[in-house]
Protein backbone atom coordinates (compact mmCIF):
# COMPACT_ATOMS: atom_id res chain seq x y z
CA UNK A 1 0.00 0.00 0.00
CA UNK A 2 3.01 2.39 0.10
CA UNK A 3 3.19 2.74 -3.65
CA UNK A 4 -0.86 3.56 -3.84
CA UNK A 5 -0.55 7.22 -3.99
CA UNK A 6 2.46 7.16 -6.17
CA UNK A 7 0.75 8.00 -8.82
CA UNK A 8 -0.29 11.50 -8.06
CA UNK A 9 2.91 12.06 -6.47
CA UNK A 10 4.28 15.70 -8.82
CA UNK A 11 8.08 14.63 -7.67
CA UNK A 12 10.19 13.03 -10.49
CA UNK A 13 13.95 11.50 -9.39
CA UNK A 14 16.64 12.06 -11.78
CA UNK A 15 20.04 11.15 -10.67
CA UNK A 16 19.09 11.10 -7.11
CA UNK A 17 17.64 15.22 -7.86
CA UNK A 18 13.71 15.36 -7.07
CA UNK A 19 12.15 17.42 -9.49
CA UNK A 20 8.47 18.88 -10.43
CA UNK A 21 8.90 17.70 -13.84
CA UNK A 22 5.28 15.40 -13.51
CA UNK A 23 3.27 18.62 -14.08
CA UNK A 24 4.72 19.12 -17.19
CA UNK A 25 1.66 16.41 -17.96
CA UNK A 26 -0.83 19.65 -17.49
CA UNK A 27 0.35 22.11 -19.87
CA UNK A 28 0.95 19.40 -23.13
CA UNK A 29 -2.75 20.65 -24.21
CA UNK A 30 -0.66 24.10 -25.16
CA UNK A 31 1.17 22.38 -27.76
CA UNK A 32 -1.61 19.34 -28.77
CA UNK A 33 -4.83 21.32 -29.51
CA UNK A 34 -3.50 24.66 -31.39
CA UNK A 35 -2.34 21.65 -33.88
CA UNK A 36 -5.84 20.92 -34.66
CA UNK A 37 -6.48 24.27 -36.65
CA UNK A 38 -2.70 23.62 -38.91
CA UNK A 39 -4.37 20.45 -40.18
CA UNK A 40 -6.94 19.03 -42.29
CA UNK A 41 -10.35 18.88 -41.55
CA UNK A 42 -10.48 14.93 -40.36
CA UNK A 43 -12.86 13.77 -37.46
CA UNK A 44 -11.02 15.21 -34.61
CA UNK A 45 -11.39 18.70 -35.41
CA UNK A 46 -15.10 18.06 -36.22
CA UNK A 47 -15.59 16.59 -32.84
CA UNK A 48 -13.60 19.55 -31.45
CA UNK A 49 -15.69 21.81 -33.30
CA UNK A 50 -19.07 19.94 -32.31
CA UNK A 51 -18.28 20.72 -28.65
CA UNK A 52 -17.32 24.01 -28.78
CA UNK A 53 -20.78 24.69 -30.59
CA UNK A 54 -22.66 22.98 -27.58
CA UNK A 55 -20.65 24.67 -24.90
CA UNK A 56 -21.22 28.26 -26.75
CA UNK A 57 -24.94 27.41 -26.61
CA UNK A 58 -25.00 25.79 -22.63
CA UNK A 59 -22.76 29.33 -22.14
CA UNK A 60 -24.77 31.55 -23.44
CA UNK A 61 -28.33 29.99 -21.95
CA UNK A 62 -26.47 30.29 -18.80
CA UNK A 63 -25.47 34.60 -19.20
CA UNK A 64 -27.95 35.56 -21.24
CA UNK A 65 -28.34 39.09 -21.99
CA UNK A 66 -25.60 39.46 -19.39
CA UNK A 67 -22.63 38.16 -21.72
CA UNK A 68 -19.49 39.87 -21.45
CA UNK A 69 -17.54 39.33 -25.58
CA UNK A 70 -14.69 36.76 -24.47
CA UNK A 71 -16.53 35.14 -21.80
CA UNK A 72 -17.73 31.87 -23.59
CA UNK A 73 -13.51 31.43 -24.82
CA UNK A 74 -12.14 31.68 -21.11
CA UNK A 75 -14.71 28.73 -20.01
CA UNK A 76 -14.00 26.82 -23.40
CA UNK A 77 -10.79 26.95 -22.34
CA UNK A 78 -11.43 25.56 -18.82
CA UNK A 79 -13.33 22.55 -20.12
CA UNK A 80 -11.05 21.61 -22.58
CA UNK A 81 -7.77 21.90 -20.32
CA UNK A 82 -9.77 20.61 -17.58
CA UNK A 83 -11.04 17.60 -19.75
CA UNK A 84 -7.64 16.80 -21.32
CA UNK A 85 -5.56 16.56 -17.63
CA UNK A 86 -8.40 14.16 -17.16
CA UNK A 87 -7.88 12.05 -19.82
CA UNK A 88 -3.88 12.09 -19.31
CA UNK A 89 -3.89 10.63 -16.54
CA UNK A 90 -5.63 7.48 -17.56
CA UNK A 91 -2.80 6.86 -19.28
CA UNK A 92 -0.19 4.35 -17.39
CA UNK A 93 2.67 6.34 -15.87
CA UNK A 94 1.20 9.81 -16.45
CA UNK A 95 0.56 11.92 -13.81
CA UNK A 96 -2.73 12.65 -13.32
CA UNK A 97 -2.36 17.08 -12.53
CA UNK A 98 -6.05 17.56 -12.27
CA UNK A 99 -6.19 15.30 -8.99
CA UNK A 100 -4.44 18.09 -6.87
CA UNK A 101 -5.72 21.42 -5.34
CA UNK A 102 -2.74 22.81 -5.92
CA UNK A 103 -4.33 23.36 -9.76
CA UNK A 104 -7.90 22.74 -9.34
CA UNK A 105 -7.47 25.62 -7.02
CA UNK A 106 -5.16 27.70 -9.47
CA UNK A 107 -8.41 27.10 -11.50
CA UNK A 108 -11.50 28.25 -9.25
CA UNK A 109 -10.25 30.35 -6.99
CA UNK A 110 -8.81 33.50 -9.46
CA UNK A 111 -12.02 33.94 -11.35
CA UNK A 112 -14.46 33.61 -7.93
CA UNK A 113 -11.77 36.32 -6.40
CA UNK A 114 -11.60 38.21 -9.54
CA UNK A 115 -15.68 38.02 -9.59
CA UNK A 116 -16.15 38.82 -6.30
CA UNK A 117 -13.17 41.99 -6.30
CA UNK A 118 -15.00 43.26 -9.48
CA UNK A 119 -18.97 43.18 -7.32
CA UNK A 120 -17.18 44.74 -4.22
CA UNK A 121 -15.61 47.61 -6.15
CA UNK A 122 -18.80 48.34 -9.00
CA UNK A 123 -21.90 46.92 -7.05
CA UNK A 124 -21.22 47.06 -3.49
CA UNK A 125 -24.40 48.17 -2.25
CA UNK A 126 -26.31 45.53 -4.25
CA UNK A 127 -23.99 42.79 -3.51
CA UNK A 128 -24.47 43.49 -0.08
CA UNK A 129 -28.47 43.33 -0.56
CA UNK A 130 -28.42 39.78 -2.45
CA UNK A 131 -27.23 38.62 1.02
CA UNK A 132 -30.32 38.91 2.16
CA UNK A 133 -32.87 36.91 -0.04
CA UNK A 134 -36.54 38.85 -0.56
CA UNK A 135 -39.14 38.24 1.76
CA UNK A 136 -36.88 37.19 4.48
CA UNK A 137 -38.61 37.87 8.00
CA UNK A 138 -36.47 40.48 10.19
CA UNK A 139 -35.55 37.60 12.77
CA UNK A 140 -33.96 35.90 9.80
CA UNK A 141 -31.78 37.94 8.68
CA UNK A 142 -28.38 38.07 10.58
CA UNK A 143 -28.66 34.45 10.24
CA UNK A 144 -29.27 34.10 6.26
CA UNK A 145 -26.38 36.51 5.90
CA UNK A 146 -24.22 34.37 7.46
CA UNK A 147 -25.13 31.53 5.70
CA UNK A 148 -25.17 33.07 2.20
CA UNK A 149 -21.48 34.85 2.64
CA UNK A 150 -20.45 30.86 3.62
CA UNK A 151 -21.84 29.48 0.73
CA UNK A 152 -20.16 32.02 -1.84
CA UNK A 153 -16.56 31.63 0.24
CA UNK A 154 -16.31 27.94 -0.02
CA UNK A 155 -17.65 27.64 -3.45
CA UNK A 156 -14.42 27.84 -4.93
CA UNK A 157 -12.84 25.33 -2.77
CA UNK A 158 -15.95 22.88 -3.12
CA UNK A 159 -15.31 22.92 -7.23
CA UNK A 160 -11.77 22.40 -6.38
CA UNK A 161 -12.10 19.88 -3.85
CA UNK A 162 -15.08 18.27 -6.58
CA UNK A 163 -12.59 17.98 -9.15
CA UNK A 164 -10.10 16.24 -7.19
CA UNK A 165 -11.72 13.96 -4.79
CA UNK A 166 -13.62 12.20 -8.50
CA UNK A 167 -10.41 11.97 -10.04
CA UNK A 168 -8.33 10.49 -7.06
CA UNK A 169 -10.93 8.13 -5.83
CA UNK A 170 -11.50 6.08 -9.43
CA UNK A 171 -7.66 6.40 -10.09
CA UNK A 172 -6.90 4.53 -6.83
CA UNK A 173 -9.68 2.68 -7.65
CA UNK A 174 -8.12 1.72 -10.80
CA UNK A 175 -4.87 1.14 -8.75
CA UNK A 176 -6.05 -1.60 -6.34
CA UNK A 177 -7.83 -3.81 -9.11
CA UNK A 178 -4.72 -3.79 -11.40
CA UNK A 179 -2.47 -4.59 -8.91
CA UNK A 180 -4.79 -7.77 -7.59
CA UNK A 181 -5.14 -9.21 -11.13
CA UNK A 182 -1.89 -10.86 -11.17
CA UNK A 183 -2.58 -12.22 -8.03
CA UNK A 184 -6.19 -13.12 -8.63
CA UNK A 185 -7.40 -16.84 -9.57
CA UNK A 186 -10.36 -15.25 -11.91
CA UNK A 187 -8.19 -12.90 -13.73
CA UNK A 188 -10.84 -12.20 -16.63
CA UNK A 189 -12.96 -11.18 -14.33
CA UNK A 190 -10.63 -8.68 -13.06
CA UNK A 191 -9.64 -7.90 -16.49
CA UNK A 192 -13.28 -7.02 -17.23
CA UNK A 193 -14.22 -4.71 -14.20
CA UNK A 194 -10.91 -2.88 -15.02
CA UNK A 195 -12.01 -2.32 -18.56
CA UNK A 196 -15.77 -1.22 -17.04
CA UNK A 197 -13.97 1.07 -14.73
CA UNK A 198 -11.96 3.02 -16.98
CA UNK A 199 -15.01 3.44 -19.23
CA UNK A 200 -16.52 5.04 -16.14
CA UNK A 201 -13.71 7.00 -15.55
CA UNK A 202 -13.60 8.19 -19.13
CA UNK A 203 -17.31 9.31 -18.62
CA UNK A 204 -16.38 11.32 -15.09
CA UNK A 205 -13.34 13.23 -16.61
CA UNK A 206 -16.27 14.10 -19.71
CA UNK A 207 -18.76 14.76 -16.72
CA UNK A 208 -16.48 16.47 -14.11
CA UNK A 209 -14.78 19.25 -16.61
CA UNK A 210 -18.57 19.86 -17.80
CA UNK A 211 -19.64 20.70 -14.22
CA UNK A 212 -16.57 22.63 -13.42
CA UNK A 213 -17.05 24.87 -16.26
CA UNK A 214 -20.99 25.45 -15.63
CA UNK A 215 -21.00 26.11 -11.80
CA UNK A 216 -17.78 28.15 -12.95
CA UNK A 217 -20.30 29.96 -15.13
CA UNK A 218 -23.24 30.27 -12.92
CA UNK A 219 -20.79 31.82 -10.14
CA UNK A 220 -19.63 34.21 -12.11
CA UNK A 221 -23.11 34.91 -13.90
CA UNK A 222 -24.79 35.38 -10.75
CA UNK A 223 -22.57 38.08 -8.95
CA UNK A 224 -22.34 40.06 -12.30
CA UNK A 225 -26.20 39.82 -13.01
CA UNK A 226 -26.98 41.41 -9.30
CA UNK A 227 -26.90 45.14 -10.68
CA UNK A 228 -28.16 44.87 -13.83
CA UNK A 229 -31.41 42.99 -12.84
CA UNK A 230 -32.16 45.35 -10.17
CA UNK A 231 -31.10 48.35 -12.14
CA UNK A 232 -34.05 47.03 -14.76
CA UNK A 233 -36.54 46.29 -12.41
Amino acid sequence: MGNLFSSFDPQTSIMGINLSLNWISAVIVIFVFPQVYWLAQGQMAATVNMVVKLLSKELMAVFGSFCIPGTSLLFLSYFFFIMFSNFMGLFPYVFTASSHLVLTLSLSLPLWLGSMVWSLVFQFNSMMAHLVPSGTPGALMPVMVIIETVSSVIRPFTLAIRLAANMIAGHLLLTLLGSQGSMSIAMLSVLIALVLLLMLECAVACIQSYVFTILSSLYLNELLSVDMTKKSL
